[in-house]
Protein backbone atom coordinates (compact mmCIF):
# COMPACT_ATOMS: atom_id res chain seq x y z
CA UNK A 1 0.00 0.00 0.00
CA UNK A 2 1.20 3.55 -0.76
CA UNK A 3 1.74 6.13 1.92
CA UNK A 4 0.58 9.42 0.06
CA UNK A 5 1.73 12.43 2.10
CA UNK A 6 -0.58 15.36 2.66
CA UNK A 7 1.04 18.70 1.73
CA UNK A 8 -0.44 21.76 2.59
CA UNK A 9 -1.42 24.29 0.22
CA UNK A 10 -0.26 27.86 0.07
CA UNK A 11 -3.61 29.20 1.07
CA UNK A 12 -3.52 26.69 4.01
CA UNK A 13 -0.15 28.31 4.33
CA UNK A 14 -1.53 31.68 4.91
CA UNK A 15 -4.08 31.09 7.09
CA UNK A 16 -1.58 29.27 9.47
CA UNK A 17 0.75 32.44 9.27
CA UNK A 18 -2.43 34.99 10.36
CA UNK A 19 -3.88 33.02 13.85
CA UNK A 20 0.04 32.87 14.95
CA UNK A 21 0.48 36.44 14.49
CA UNK A 22 -3.10 36.98 15.75
CA UNK A 23 -2.22 34.68 18.86
CA UNK A 24 0.96 36.35 19.07
CA UNK A 25 -0.21 40.21 19.49
CA UNK A 26 -3.43 38.88 21.85
CA UNK A 27 -0.71 37.81 24.23
CA UNK A 28 1.66 40.81 23.59
CA UNK A 29 -1.59 43.27 24.30
CA UNK A 30 -2.96 41.26 27.57
CA UNK A 31 1.18 41.39 28.84
CA UNK A 32 1.11 44.97 27.78
CA UNK A 33 -2.01 46.08 29.34
CA UNK A 34 -0.68 43.79 32.62
CA UNK A 35 2.32 45.52 32.36
CA UNK A 36 0.94 49.21 32.06
CA UNK A 37 -2.01 48.03 35.07
CA UNK A 38 1.30 47.60 37.35
CA UNK A 39 1.95 51.52 36.83
CA UNK A 40 -1.31 52.92 37.52
CA UNK A 41 -2.36 53.88 41.27
CA UNK A 42 -3.61 52.00 43.96
CA UNK A 43 -6.83 54.09 43.68
CA UNK A 44 -7.77 57.42 41.28
CA UNK A 45 -10.88 59.06 40.27
CA UNK A 46 -11.12 62.05 37.73
CA UNK A 47 -14.38 63.96 37.06
CA UNK A 48 -14.49 66.97 34.73
CA UNK A 49 -17.29 68.87 32.53
CA UNK A 50 -16.77 69.29 28.96
CA UNK A 51 -16.85 72.35 29.35
CA UNK A 52 -16.90 74.67 32.81
CA UNK A 53 -18.54 78.10 31.29
CA UNK A 54 -20.84 78.62 28.70
CA UNK A 55 -23.22 81.47 27.55
CA UNK A 56 -26.79 80.90 26.76
CA UNK A 57 -29.83 83.45 26.57
CA UNK A 58 -32.77 83.76 28.97
CA UNK A 59 -34.65 80.56 28.99
CA UNK A 60 -32.49 77.92 27.26
CA UNK A 61 -31.23 74.58 29.24
CA UNK A 62 -28.28 73.23 29.61
CA UNK A 63 -26.86 70.36 28.97
CA UNK A 64 -22.86 69.38 29.17
CA UNK A 65 -21.12 65.94 28.69
CA UNK A 66 -19.38 64.48 32.14
CA UNK A 67 -16.64 62.49 32.13
CA UNK A 68 -16.20 60.11 34.85
CA UNK A 69 -12.73 58.38 34.76
CA UNK A 70 -11.00 55.63 36.98
CA UNK A 71 -7.41 55.78 37.19
CA UNK A 72 -6.81 53.32 39.36
CA UNK A 73 -5.84 49.40 39.02
CA UNK A 74 -9.22 47.96 40.94
CA UNK A 75 -12.73 49.33 39.75
CA UNK A 76 -14.64 51.70 41.26
CA UNK A 77 -18.16 52.86 42.16
CA UNK A 78 -18.38 56.67 42.14
CA UNK A 79 -21.64 58.60 43.50
CA UNK A 80 -22.41 61.71 41.62
CA UNK A 81 -24.31 64.86 43.39
CA UNK A 82 -25.10 68.65 42.54
CA UNK A 83 -24.44 70.43 45.56
CA UNK A 84 -24.49 73.89 44.43
CA UNK A 85 -27.95 74.94 42.47
CA UNK A 86 -28.75 78.89 42.12
CA UNK A 87 -32.05 79.78 43.20
CA UNK A 88 -34.75 79.57 40.77
CA UNK A 89 -32.56 76.71 39.02
CA UNK A 90 -33.14 72.69 38.94
CA UNK A 91 -29.90 71.00 37.86
CA UNK A 92 -29.00 67.07 37.83
CA UNK A 93 -27.28 64.08 36.51
CA UNK A 94 -28.36 61.86 33.76
CA UNK A 95 -27.78 58.99 31.27
CA UNK A 96 -29.67 59.05 27.98
CA UNK A 97 -32.74 57.88 29.89
CA UNK A 98 -33.07 58.28 33.44
CA UNK A 99 -30.82 60.24 35.78
CA UNK A 100 -28.18 59.40 37.67
CA UNK A 101 -27.17 59.33 41.42
CA UNK A 102 -23.61 56.75 40.88
CA UNK A 103 -21.75 55.13 38.05
CA UNK A 104 -18.98 51.88 38.11
CA UNK A 105 -16.28 51.89 36.54
CA UNK A 106 -13.65 49.68 35.47
CA UNK A 107 -10.13 50.48 36.01
CA UNK A 108 -8.28 52.39 33.34
CA UNK A 109 -11.48 53.11 32.07
CA UNK A 110 -14.38 56.23 31.81
CA UNK A 111 -17.86 57.06 31.50
CA UNK A 112 -19.66 59.66 29.78
CA UNK A 113 -23.10 61.38 31.70
CA UNK A 114 -24.75 64.59 30.62
CA UNK A 115 -25.08 67.27 33.32
CA UNK A 116 -28.31 69.55 33.22
CA UNK A 117 -29.56 72.29 34.35
CA UNK A 118 -33.25 74.01 33.91
CA UNK A 119 -33.58 77.54 34.63
CA UNK A 120 -37.28 78.92 36.03
CA UNK A 121 -39.04 81.60 34.41
CA UNK A 122 -37.82 84.29 37.32
CA UNK A 123 -34.11 83.58 36.05
CA UNK A 124 -32.38 86.61 34.56
CA UNK A 125 -29.45 87.83 32.80
CA UNK A 126 -26.38 86.97 35.00
CA UNK A 127 -23.86 84.91 36.44
CA UNK A 128 -24.37 81.60 37.66
CA UNK A 129 -22.63 78.50 39.54
CA UNK A 130 -22.92 74.90 39.79
CA UNK A 131 -21.33 72.35 42.13
CA UNK A 132 -20.83 68.65 40.93
CA UNK A 133 -19.02 66.57 44.10
CA UNK A 134 -17.87 62.62 42.92
CA UNK A 135 -16.60 60.50 45.79
CA UNK A 136 -16.07 56.82 45.83
CA UNK A 137 -18.31 54.35 47.69
CA UNK A 138 -16.14 54.73 50.64
CA UNK A 139 -15.97 58.26 50.52
CA UNK A 140 -11.94 57.86 50.99
CA UNK A 141 -11.56 59.85 47.70
CA UNK A 142 -13.69 62.64 46.24
CA UNK A 143 -13.36 65.68 43.65
CA UNK A 144 -15.88 68.52 43.65
CA UNK A 145 -15.86 70.36 40.21
CA UNK A 146 -17.83 74.02 38.85
CA UNK A 147 -19.47 74.72 36.32
CA UNK A 148 -20.42 78.47 35.62
CA UNK A 149 -23.21 79.55 33.27
CA UNK A 150 -23.63 83.29 32.19
CA UNK A 151 -27.35 83.99 30.74
CA UNK A 152 -27.79 87.18 28.58
CA UNK A 153 -30.88 89.16 27.69
CA UNK A 154 -32.71 87.67 24.35
CA UNK A 155 -32.98 91.21 23.51
CA UNK A 156 -29.19 91.69 22.87
CA UNK A 157 -29.27 88.53 20.79
CA UNK A 158 -32.02 89.29 18.74
CA UNK A 159 -30.61 92.50 17.79
CA UNK A 160 -28.50 90.39 14.96
CA UNK A 161 -30.77 88.22 14.00
CA UNK A 162 -31.58 89.06 10.10
CA UNK A 163 -30.74 92.11 10.06
CA UNK A 164 -27.08 94.61 10.42
CA UNK A 165 -27.32 98.12 11.52
CA UNK A 166 -24.05 99.92 11.55
CA UNK A 167 -22.93 103.54 12.39
CA UNK A 168 -19.90 105.72 12.39
CA UNK A 169 -21.03 108.47 14.11
CA UNK A 170 -23.39 106.78 17.27
CA UNK A 171 -22.76 109.78 19.36
CA UNK A 172 -23.60 113.36 18.78
CA UNK A 173 -22.48 116.46 20.54
CA UNK A 174 -24.45 119.97 20.56
CA UNK A 175 -26.59 122.64 22.38
CA UNK A 176 -30.13 121.76 23.17
CA UNK A 177 -31.86 124.08 20.35
CA UNK A 178 -29.93 122.53 17.76
CA UNK A 179 -30.91 119.44 15.22
CA UNK A 180 -28.74 116.02 15.04
CA UNK A 181 -28.76 113.95 12.05
CA UNK A 182 -27.17 110.15 12.43
CA UNK A 183 -26.21 107.96 9.50
CA UNK A 184 -26.98 104.21 10.22
CA UNK A 185 -26.29 101.56 7.22
CA UNK A 186 -29.17 99.01 7.65
CA UNK A 187 -28.30 95.44 5.48
CA UNK A 188 -30.85 92.93 4.88
CA UNK A 189 -29.14 89.29 5.93
CA UNK A 190 -32.28 87.23 4.99
CA UNK A 191 -32.10 85.43 1.86
CA UNK A 192 -35.11 87.19 0.39
CA UNK A 193 -36.86 90.47 -0.17
CA UNK A 194 -38.21 92.16 2.86
CA UNK A 195 -39.97 95.53 4.28
CA UNK A 196 -38.46 96.78 7.33
CA UNK A 197 -40.31 99.14 9.59
CA UNK A 198 -38.21 101.84 11.38
CA UNK A 199 -39.18 102.98 14.75
CA UNK A 200 -37.22 104.67 17.43
CA UNK A 201 -37.35 105.14 21.64
CA UNK A 202 -36.35 108.74 22.60
CA UNK A 203 -37.12 110.83 25.79
CA UNK A 204 -39.87 112.63 26.06
CA UNK A 205 -40.66 115.06 23.84
CA UNK A 206 -37.73 114.40 22.14
CA UNK A 207 -38.60 114.44 18.06
CA UNK A 208 -37.23 111.41 15.71
CA UNK A 209 -37.60 111.02 12.07
CA UNK A 210 -36.19 108.86 9.29
CA UNK A 211 -35.07 110.27 6.25
CA UNK A 212 -33.40 108.02 2.78
CA UNK A 213 -29.75 109.40 2.18
CA UNK A 214 -29.94 113.04 0.93
CA UNK A 215 -33.62 113.37 0.64
CA UNK A 216 -36.24 116.45 2.30
CA UNK A 217 -38.47 113.47 2.77
CA UNK A 218 -39.38 111.64 6.15
CA UNK A 219 -40.28 107.70 5.61
CA UNK A 220 -41.35 105.33 8.36
CA UNK A 221 -40.28 101.70 6.44
CA UNK A 222 -37.13 100.79 3.58
CA UNK A 223 -37.61 97.67 1.20
CA UNK A 224 -34.11 95.93 0.73
CA UNK A 225 -32.87 93.05 -1.32
CA UNK A 226 -31.62 89.49 -0.37
CA UNK A 227 -28.16 90.89 1.01
CA UNK A 228 -29.00 94.90 -0.08
CA UNK A 229 -27.95 97.53 2.23
CA UNK A 230 -29.38 101.17 2.30
CA UNK A 231 -27.89 104.45 4.28
CA UNK A 232 -31.01 105.77 6.62
CA UNK A 233 -30.66 108.88 7.94
CA UNK A 234 -31.81 109.68 11.86
CA UNK A 235 -32.95 113.15 12.55
CA UNK A 236 -33.01 113.89 16.01
CA UNK A 237 -34.91 117.18 18.30
CA UNK A 238 -34.16 117.37 21.22
CA UNK A 239 -37.08 118.82 23.75
CA UNK A 240 -36.02 123.20 24.08
CA UNK A 241 -36.41 122.97 27.76
CA UNK A 242 -34.21 119.42 28.01
CA UNK A 243 -31.30 119.98 30.82
CA UNK A 244 -27.43 119.13 29.38
CA UNK A 245 -26.69 115.60 29.48
CA UNK A 246 -26.20 112.56 27.82
CA UNK A 247 -29.30 111.18 26.55
CA UNK A 248 -30.26 107.93 24.84
CA UNK A 249 -32.03 107.03 21.55
CA UNK A 250 -33.09 103.17 20.20
CA UNK A 251 -33.38 102.76 16.78
CA UNK A 252 -34.99 99.64 15.55
CA UNK A 253 -35.20 98.02 12.45
CA UNK A 254 -37.80 95.19 12.03
CA UNK A 255 -39.51 92.82 9.56
CA UNK A 256 -41.54 89.64 10.56
CA UNK A 257 -38.64 87.59 9.81
CA UNK A 258 -35.78 89.99 11.25
CA UNK A 259 -35.22 92.42 14.22
CA UNK A 260 -32.16 94.85 14.81
CA UNK A 261 -31.63 97.62 16.81
CA UNK A 262 -28.75 100.23 17.05
CA UNK A 263 -28.09 101.92 20.08
CA UNK A 264 -27.45 106.75 19.75
CA UNK A 265 -26.70 109.07 22.01
CA UNK A 266 -27.03 112.46 22.07
CA UNK A 267 -25.00 114.84 24.36
CA UNK A 268 -26.95 118.39 25.10
CA UNK A 269 -24.58 120.92 26.14
CA UNK A 270 -27.40 123.03 26.80
CA UNK A 271 -28.58 126.77 24.95
CA UNK A 272 -26.15 129.71 24.43
CA UNK A 273 -28.50 132.64 24.35
CA UNK A 274 -27.32 136.11 25.71
CA UNK A 275 -29.07 139.64 26.09
CA UNK A 276 -27.88 142.82 25.96
CA UNK A 277 -28.77 146.34 26.49
CA UNK A 278 -28.71 149.47 28.81
CA UNK A 279 -30.36 149.46 32.26
CA UNK A 280 -32.94 152.63 31.25
CA UNK A 281 -33.27 151.21 27.65
CA UNK A 282 -32.01 154.26 25.70
CA UNK A 283 -29.11 153.58 23.01
CA UNK A 284 -28.09 157.65 22.86
CA UNK A 285 -24.94 159.06 24.32
CA UNK A 286 -24.09 163.02 24.21
CA UNK A 287 -20.58 164.09 24.31
CA UNK A 288 -18.12 166.74 23.01
CA UNK A 289 -15.27 165.93 20.47
CA UNK A 290 -11.99 165.03 22.90
CA UNK A 291 -14.01 164.04 25.82
CA UNK A 292 -14.65 160.86 27.39
CA UNK A 293 -18.39 159.74 27.91
CA UNK A 294 -19.98 156.80 30.20
CA UNK A 295 -22.53 154.62 29.36
CA UNK A 296 -23.60 151.37 31.29
CA UNK A 297 -24.62 147.98 29.44
CA UNK A 298 -25.36 144.87 30.52
CA UNK A 299 -25.05 141.14 29.60
CA UNK A 300 -27.55 138.73 31.00
CA UNK A 301 -27.45 134.82 29.74
CA UNK A 302 -30.74 133.50 29.01
CA UNK A 303 -29.45 129.94 27.92
CA UNK A 304 -29.30 127.01 29.68
CA UNK A 305 -25.72 126.50 29.18
CA UNK A 306 -22.41 128.88 30.98
CA UNK A 307 -20.82 131.32 28.49
CA UNK A 308 -17.37 131.63 28.66
CA UNK A 309 -14.80 133.89 28.05
CA UNK A 310 -17.11 137.16 26.96
CA UNK A 311 -14.85 139.45 24.61
CA UNK A 312 -15.88 142.90 23.97
CA UNK A 313 -15.37 144.85 20.64
CA UNK A 314 -16.62 147.84 18.96
CA UNK A 315 -16.96 149.13 15.72
CA UNK A 316 -16.60 152.87 15.59
CA UNK A 317 -14.88 156.15 13.12
CA UNK A 318 -11.86 156.67 12.64
CA UNK A 319 -9.43 158.07 16.02
CA UNK A 320 -12.49 157.26 18.06
CA UNK A 321 -11.63 155.39 21.78
CA UNK A 322 -13.62 152.93 23.19
CA UNK A 323 -13.02 151.19 26.23
CA UNK A 324 -14.74 148.55 27.97
CA UNK A 325 -14.58 147.64 32.15
CA UNK A 326 -14.11 145.05 32.31
CA UNK A 327 -12.66 144.05 29.50
CA UNK A 328 -13.50 140.56 29.29
CA UNK A 329 -16.33 138.20 31.48
CA UNK A 330 -14.63 135.20 32.47
CA UNK A 331 -17.43 132.86 33.04
CA UNK A 332 -21.33 134.11 33.29
CA UNK A 333 -23.73 131.17 34.62
CA UNK A 334 -27.30 130.89 33.30
CA UNK A 335 -29.69 133.50 34.41
CA UNK A 336 -26.63 135.75 35.53
CA UNK A 337 -26.23 139.18 34.47
CA UNK A 338 -22.69 141.16 35.19
CA UNK A 339 -22.86 145.34 34.46
CA UNK A 340 -20.36 146.68 32.10
CA UNK A 341 -18.64 150.46 31.79
CA UNK A 342 -18.50 151.34 28.22
CA UNK A 343 -16.78 154.79 27.84
CA UNK A 344 -16.79 156.80 24.37
CA UNK A 345 -14.21 159.43 23.54
CA UNK A 346 -14.68 160.90 19.49
CA UNK A 347 -11.53 162.23 18.05
CA UNK A 348 -10.20 165.59 18.32
CA UNK A 349 -10.82 166.49 15.16
CA UNK A 350 -14.45 165.11 15.17
CA UNK A 351 -17.28 167.47 13.44
CA UNK A 352 -20.36 168.33 15.61
CA UNK A 353 -23.35 165.53 14.63
CA UNK A 354 -24.68 162.66 14.84
CA UNK A 355 -22.44 159.24 14.96
CA UNK A 356 -22.77 155.16 14.96
CA UNK A 357 -21.09 153.54 17.24
CA UNK A 358 -20.94 150.02 17.47
CA UNK A 359 -20.07 147.25 20.51
CA UNK A 360 -20.27 143.66 20.08
CA UNK A 361 -20.28 141.36 22.96
CA UNK A 362 -18.91 138.02 21.43
CA UNK A 363 -19.36 134.55 24.03
CA UNK A 364 -18.30 132.24 21.17
CA UNK A 365 -21.23 130.19 21.13
CA UNK A 366 -23.00 133.46 20.26
CA UNK A 367 -22.49 137.04 19.41
CA UNK A 368 -24.78 139.96 20.10
CA UNK A 369 -24.09 143.59 18.57
CA UNK A 370 -25.55 146.77 20.51
CA UNK A 371 -25.86 149.64 18.19
CA UNK A 372 -25.35 153.28 20.11
CA UNK A 373 -25.89 156.72 18.38
CA UNK A 374 -23.20 159.37 19.53
CA UNK A 375 -23.77 162.87 19.35
CA UNK A 376 -21.07 165.45 19.03
CA UNK A 377 -21.94 168.73 20.45
CA UNK A 378 -20.06 171.88 20.29
CA UNK A 379 -17.61 172.91 23.62
CA UNK A 380 -19.89 175.30 25.62
CA UNK A 381 -16.80 178.08 26.04
CA UNK A 382 -17.40 178.63 22.26
CA UNK A 383 -21.51 178.81 23.22
CA UNK A 384 -20.21 181.52 25.70
CA UNK A 385 -17.90 182.95 22.90
CA UNK A 386 -20.88 183.30 20.24
CA UNK A 387 -23.43 184.62 22.94
CA UNK A 388 -21.01 187.41 23.49
CA UNK A 389 -20.12 188.15 20.06
CA UNK A 390 -23.92 188.72 19.50
CA UNK A 391 -24.34 190.28 22.43
CA UNK A 392 -21.85 192.93 21.49
CA UNK A 393 -22.74 193.29 17.88
CA UNK A 394 -26.44 194.23 19.11
CA UNK A 395 -24.72 196.75 21.23
CA UNK A 396 -22.80 198.30 18.48
CA UNK A 397 -25.79 198.62 16.59
CA UNK A 398 -27.90 200.49 19.67
CA UNK A 399 -24.82 202.87 19.85
CA UNK A 400 -25.35 203.16 16.08
CA UNK A 401 -28.84 204.03 16.16
CA UNK A 402 -28.54 206.12 19.14
CA UNK A 403 -25.63 208.30 17.48
CA UNK A 404 -27.77 208.87 14.49
CA UNK A 405 -30.98 209.64 16.11
CA UNK A 406 -29.13 213.00 17.97
CA UNK A 407 -28.38 214.14 14.38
Amino acid sequence: MELHKKRFSPAMWTTLMVFMIIVWCAFSLTGYAAEKKKDLPERAIIVYPEYTGVVIDEGEEVSIDLIVKNGGKHEETINLKVTQIPKGWKAWIKTYSYRVTGVHVESDSSKTLTFRAEPGKEVGPGTYIFKILAETKDRKFKISRAITVNVKSKAKEKKSRGVSITTSYPVLRGPTDAKFEFSIEVENKLDKDAVFSLTAKAPTNWDVNFKPAYEDKFISSVRLKADQSQSVAVEVKPFPLAEPGKYPITVKVSSPDAEGEAELSVILTGTYKMEVGTPNGLLSLNTQKGKKANLSIYVKNTGSAPLNNIQFLSFKPENWKVTFKPERIENLPPDQLKQVEVSVTPAEQALVGDYSVTLNVDAGKVTKNLELRVTVRASTVWGWIGIGIIVFVLLGLVILFVRLGRR
